[in-house]
């Protein structure tokens, strides 16, 4: 019916507009919208800072011990205090490189992230500073959907690789530290289910 259409119209209208208030990076096309947006676990944030803590600590318990000059059976070498001045500016300056290292390291960690809309899945990712990428997959060309545990490590913290295969090219796009899943890779698979009938009937 008539009506059921324009209901339906007007609902797509509302879903686009609000995808495109909440994720203005995204160039949505006019009947998108988002589903699903994928981050990272923070386990992968605690494990940063968690090395981050343990190299304070390690430089920490080091400068105590050129603080108080303490000798070790004449293996170690009587300091003077210009020397240990030195020896203090440089661990100070390896606290600030610890510090910067660990919000680059948690910057770059958030920034790989996946929206999956109702007609495109679209993966960014961030390797360092100045290498990313942005992968944009058609619900339509994929193939599989899955969601594996491949280390002792995953199963202990309960995170893995969200896998997605694509028709054609046989191309496989990868999203590692991703929480168990409990509804993302059903709600992915409909929704490529989905695309492809609709891609159908617009062949027919």
């Amino acid at each position: 019916m008539w009506y059921d259409n324009d209901m339906k119209d007007e609902l797509a209208q509302v879903k686009h507009a609000r995808s495109a208030k909440d994720y203005p990076d995204i160039n949505l096309e006019a009947d998108e919208h988002v589903v699903l947006h994928i981050t990272r676990s923070r386990i992968g944030i605690i494990a940063i800072w968690t090395m981050a803590a343990l190299c304070v600590i390690i430089l920490s318990l080091a400068l105590i011990l050129i603080a108080n000059n303490v000798k070790v059976e004449d293996t170690m070498l009587t300091l003077n205090d210009t020397s240990l001045g030195y020896l203090r500016i440089a661990i100070f300056a390896l606290y600030a490189i610890i510090l910067a290292g660990g919000v680059i390291g948690h910057s770059i960690y958030n920034a790989n992230e996946m929206y999956i809309t109702n007609r495109r899945a679209i993966q960014k990712s961030r390797t360092s500073l100045f290498a990313n990428s942005t992968n944009i997959i058609e619900l339509r060309r994929i193939e599989d959907v899955s969601f594996r545990q491949e280390t002792l490590f995953d199963h202990l913290f309960q995170i893995g690789i969200l896998r997605m295969s694509t028709v054609g090219d046989e191309t496989t796009y990868t999203f590692r530290f991703l929480d168990t899943p409990h509804d993302e890779v059903k709600i992915i698979s409909h929704l490529v289910y989905e695309a492809k009938k609709h891609n159908k009937h617009d062949d027919d």
